[in-house]
């Protein structure tokens, strides 16, 4: 079976790619552009999983050069769409990039999916799309707030497009996974995530800062109404978010009674402050961190954690890393990335 996973050269696109490779025999191909990676992830897969992965350096905004690898590749058998930029703060700032990349390299995946017939489609969605919440935890079933950021809305808008389309092509199914906040590196410590510029998130902050990358970490808001003043997210090892794409895409695969777009959260459903998690590497990794607590970031919402029941039930997901382990392993990266 061959699959196409698009941003597969990216953190979560790298991870899932390696856990395809480690444990099915599934066949991929991945497409990127390197705005936010490297064409070097693929030789860090190659030595993680002893296989070479087909791929093209290619802006997904651009519908003809998209469609020449289905042209290539009439046997894809499903689609792991992960390609969008993803930074909150960098939407407030730069609405109409996050609008034109991730809502046309999204239409033009459509668009090949119903010519070429593409069964599968797994859509890379985000727990952004809930806003800012009353009720914790969050079902799928939850109402969507307001979006708090343009990259929030694109993920909202991007799973109407997808229901919408599916709706209309009685032979393709979807899954859209939610994830909260992944975070964590492979085992072997030789993939991870790779910050082109300054991080955005909270745990590449916390390492680069303690590896002296960064001289200081900022924590964003100490005056929420939370335990400690600080935001609470629900963090999953990015290993965890790999697996949950290989069961669903297994799903659709086997389950043809399975319902056409199906939404599924995927979230430890154990709700972390910025604080806690501060605490939790500086056990683990046995550094004291040096940070101070700022203003707000727009953009950010106060809680937001997950009921995971879904995912249990419907595709026998159940995330197997605490937030210990996640730190660790986020830590070994980082100190195998700064000898690179």
């Amino acid at each position: 079976m061959k699959i196409l996973i698009t941003g597969g050269a990216g953190y979560i696109g790298s991870h899932t790619i390696i856990e395809i490779l480690e444990n099915t025999n599934w066949e991929v191909i991945s497409i990127d552009n390197y705005s936010s990676s490297s064409e070097k992830t693929y030789q860090r897969i190659e030595k993680i999983t002893g296989k070479k992965v087909t791929y093209y350096n290619i802006d997904l905004t651009d519908l003809s050069l998209t469609e020449k690898v289905f042209a290539e590749n009439t046997d894809i058998a499903g689609i792991i769409h992960f390609a969008a930029f993803k930074s909150v703060p960098e939407s407030v700032e730069n609405p109409l990039m996050y609008y034109h990349n991730n809502l046309n390299s999204l239409i033009n995946i459509l668009k090949c999916q119903a010519k070429y017939n593409i069964p599968n489609l797994i859509f890379s969605s985000s727990c952004s799309v809930y806003g800012n919440l009353t009720e914790l935890p969050v079902t799928e079933t939850t109402p969507l707030n307001k979006p708090e950021s343009p990259y929030a809305y694109t993920k909202q808008i991007g799973e109407k497009m997808v229901d919408d389309f599916i709706k209309t092509n009685a032979n393709l199914k979807a899954i859209s996974l939610r994830y909260f906040n992944p975070v964590g590196a492979h085992k072997s410590g030789l993939n991870g995530e790779v910050p082109i510029a300054r991080p955005n998130n909270l745990v590449p902050y916390i390492t680069q800062t303690a590896i002296g990358k960064l001289e200081q970490l900022t924590v964003f808001g100490g005056d929420y109404a939370t335990n400690d003043g600080t935001c609470i997210r629900d963090y999953v090892h990015v290993c965890d978010i790999a697996s949950a794409h290989v069961k669903a895409l297994q799903k659709l695969v086997d389950d043809k009674n399975f319902e056409q777009h199906s939404i599924i959260n995927l979230g430890t459903g154990v709700g972390v402050s910025v604080l806690e998690a501060i605490k939790a590497f500086e056990k683990v990794s046995n550094q004291k961190l040096n940070y101070k607590i700022g203003p707000r970031r727009a953009g950010d919402v106060e809680a937001i954690y997950a009921n995971n029941t879904k995912a249990k039930e419907l595709i026998n997901w159940t995330p197997k890393f605490n937030i210990d382990e996640m730190m660790l392993s986020a830590w070994l990266w980082e100190q195998n990335l700064n000898k690179m």
